[in-house]
């Protein structure tokens, strides 16, 4: 009694340290208690009150229409027998049918507000709200509907939930028709823009094709010429033909006798001859050229450069055309075309949730959280200790 009166401080300090380590192990074993109490309530739910959703599945492939004719050799396509597939276009078809635009189709086909959000089902499972924000009710959405890619095959497995068999496969038909008709689109969208192009660029050709074939018309017309390659050609052959005849003169007139006067009859007529086929040869050679440069030779040169635009045109128009048919080949054979390996299934029998396995893993976290705890509570018992 003496010592422990003279120290009133320790038997004070002793007495909270006891009494604090008695409300740990009370609060220990509330928690425990309450730990399994949430354990029976929620296997209760999972077992009684869980209502029951039904699973549709379906499977699709995105293919080219080109892919069958590419003669590469493509190890995937001869493990699995078909045609490889683009990942990109697999995980486009992907986002878009877990897109706020695809709930938005769905929901005015099937008004899935009113379903997801009916009373007659579950408050932990349903939408808690029919009139939600568009965020709320999408993620509601993602919640019930699951598109997986799977790399090795692939192909895209699409999972859809809903409280009836036949809303489940109705949302799962719509998902894959408006997959196809979306990609559809994207492909004769891009196959539209490539062949307009192509056009547009024929339609250049041609408009320059037209214009040069014009201006090489009116040129003609206005020289008055078809060809003045030809005429010019034709001129040549003159010239060569009198020339010819002014040396036979020449010849003749170098072989008479030196004896005879040079006003003899024959002399004068052969000179008159030379003179008059070399007025006519110096005419002939100023059609084709002169200082001036407005001759046939200048109409010869502008001509070939006309020619020369119209051949180049016409060869342009020409390749133009041969691009735009091969565009349009080009897009034809690239659509894209989304083949349904898996039909969305009618469900017989409602796999969500999975009752067992659900309860089975809320008792075990249940005994792992209070083997934890108890655990601990055996620490500080003997601390207190």
């Amino acid at each position: 009694m003496t010592s422990i009166g003279k120290h009133p401080s320790a038997l004070s300090a002793a007495y909270q340290k006891v009494k604090g380590g008695l409300l740990s192990i009370a609060i220990f074993k509330h928690a425990i208690r309450l730990i399994f109490i949430l354990a029976i309530l929620t296997s209760a739910y999972w077992l009684l009150a869980a209502s029951d959703r039904y699973v549709s599945e379906s499977n699709v492939i995105i293919r080219k229409t080109d892919s069958v004719g590419v003669p590469s050799l493509d190890i995937p396509m001869m493990v699995s027998g078909v045609p490889t597939v683009n990942r990109a276009d697999q995980l486009l078809l992907r986002e878009y049918l877990l897109s706020v635009d695809m709930l938005k189709k769905l929901d005015a086909a099937l008004d899935l507000r009113s379903h997801y959000s009916d009373s007659r089902y579950d408050l932990v499972s349903r939408m808690w709200f029919k009139d939600g924000s568009m965020e709320w009710f999408h993620r509601h959405y993602l919640s019930r509907t699951k598109v997986d890619y799977d790399d090795f095959a692939g192909v895209l497995r699409i999972s859809v939930q809903a409280y009836d068999a036949a809303t489940a496969k109705a949302i799962g038909s719509m998902l894959v028709q408006e997959g196809e008709r979306y990609m559809n689109q994207i492909g004769h969208e891009l196959a539209e823009v490539q062949v307009a192009f192509l056009s547009a660029q024929v339609d250049q050709a041609q408009q320059r094709f037209r214009k040069a074939s014009e201006a090489l018309l009116a040129f003609q017309n206005s020289k008055g010429l078809v060809s003045p390659q030809t005429t010019a050609e034709s001129i040549g052959v003159i010239i060569g033909k009198l020339e010819e005849q002014r040396t036979q003169l020449q010849t003749q007139l170098a072989s008479l006798p030196k004896s005879l006067q040079s006003n003899h009859p024959n002399i004068v007529m052969l000179k008159q001859s030379i003179s008059a086929l070399d007025q006519q040869i110096a005419q002939e050679m100023a059609r084709l050229a002169s200082p001036t440069g407005k001759t046939l030779n200048y109409t010869v040169e502008e001509f070939h450069r006309l020619q020369m635009e119209v051949g180049f045109a016409q060869d342009i128009y020409k390749a133009a055309l041969a691009g735009l048919e091969k565009g349009r080949m080009d897009a034809t054979r690239m659509l894209e075309k989304v083949s349904v390996l898996q039909a969305p299934t009618l469900p017989e029998y409602p796999m969500e949730p999975r009752r067992l396995y659900n309860t089975v893993v809320t008792l075990l976290f249940a005994l792992l959280l209070a083997g934890i705890l108890k655990l601990l509570e055996s620490i500080v018992r003997d601390h207190v200790d």
